[in-house]
């Protein structure tokens, strides 16, 4: 069996010229030391281990798996908010792992960060007018209060706000409507790539699917890219074009969306589907339920081989001791596990 390129490995068969973002090998382990004075490292927990993908310009890739996966960090390391243990994050074909504080400041710009909880993100001190507005100051792409103030009532417009609710402070609105303040401020600079941090788990339903469809509106206003962090899988199915699913760390399994769901391969990405609701109760009822033994190991201790083979109902003697590579069992969809047919 031979071995895929590093271009290859990263789940995507699209030109350079259409890549925005590539990872290569990313991996984010965090000391744990001991000692109060002299304070030495221990262990070191892998939240990252080696994940590779792509992103598409202007497409919206989903990053799903369960709560402490690495999804956040994985998307913090593309931001660069965390400095990677080891890899690539390639943005338009800079390296942006090896650029110091002064050159990634400028690329800030260009990638923007939506939170999760819409009120700990917004500074409570601040007016909607100066948190959407401070960007734009900041890079210097205003030249005076008036610019200033024409750009944020038009940015709050643009989410589906009032603009005289610029001078209203964050315990003003509601949840929806702060999250929509975050959004206009990351759109404030116009950046090319937005990772959007699992921002609407934090909504109630019904205002969820007004801040899937607005972002959905404002992508195709803007030209953006998302890497759409989440774990609701049906929220990911209605704004992704491809999904990337993710376990203890690692990526385990690449495909478009449509074929994802139709076609899950991994055992864990079956998994996951299974649990997901369906509204009619007949097929609901006739459907298979896959439920895992055991519980999710610990990134500090993750098992040999396959992390998932501890709790999968495929696994052999040979999950234990060879880790699966990231490969291509048909077109565009990409599976880490040797127990798949084609692999």
């Amino acid at each position: 069996m031979t071995t895929l390129s590093t271009e290859t490995n990263t789940g995507n068969t699209s030109t350079h010229d259409d890549v925005l973002v590539e990872v290569n090998n990313l991996k984010m382990h965090f000391p744990v030391t001991s000692g109060l004075l002299f304070q030495r490292e221990v262990a070191q927990v892998k939240a990252v281990d080696g994940v590779s993908f792509s992103i598409r310009k202007g497409e919206t890739l989903g990053l799903v798996g369960e709560s402490g996966c690495g999804k956040t960090t994985t998307g913090r390391c593309i931001l660069q908010l965390y400095k990677p243990t080891d890899g690539e994050v390639i943005f338009e074909g800079t390296d942006l792992t090896k650029l110091g504080n002064r050159q990634m400041r400028q690329m800030r710009r260009q990638m923007q960060i939506i939170f999760q909880d819409p009120f700990s993100s917004l500074n409570p001190r601040m007016t909607a007018g100066d948190i959407i507005g401070e960007p734009l100051v900041v890079h210097g792409l205003v030249k005076n209060g008036q610019e200033k103030r024409e750009k944020v009532r038009k940015l709050l417009d643009d989410v589906g706000l009032h603009p005289y609710m610029a001078d209203r402070f964050p315990h003003e609105f509601s949840g929806g409507q702060r999250q929509r303040i975050g959004v206009a401020r990351a759109l404030s600079v116009e950046p090319k790539l937005i990772v959007c941090d699992e921002p609407v788990s934090a909504l109630d339903v019904s205002i969820q699917a007004q801040v899937i469809n607005l972002l959905e509106e404002l992508q195709e206003q803007y030209d953006l890219t998302f890497l759409f962090i989440a774990h609701d899988l049906s929220v990911v199915r209605h704004i992704s074009d491809r999904v990337a699913v993710m376990y203890l760390g690692k990526v385990v399994e690449i495909a478009d969306r449509n074929e994802i769901y139709q076609n899950p391969l991994h055992p864990y990405t079956k998994a996951l589907l299974s649990a997901v609701p369906i509204p009619d109760p007949v097929i609901d009822a006739q459907r298979e339920r896959i439920i895992l033994s055991g519980e999710v190991p610990s990134p500090l201790n993750p098992p040999s081989g396959c992390v998932f083979h501890p709790r999968c109902s495929m696994a052999v003697d040979n999950c234990s001791q060879f880790i699966p590579e990231l490969r291509e069992v048909s077109p565009g969809h990409w599976v880490a596990c040797s127990e798949v047919d084609g692999y």
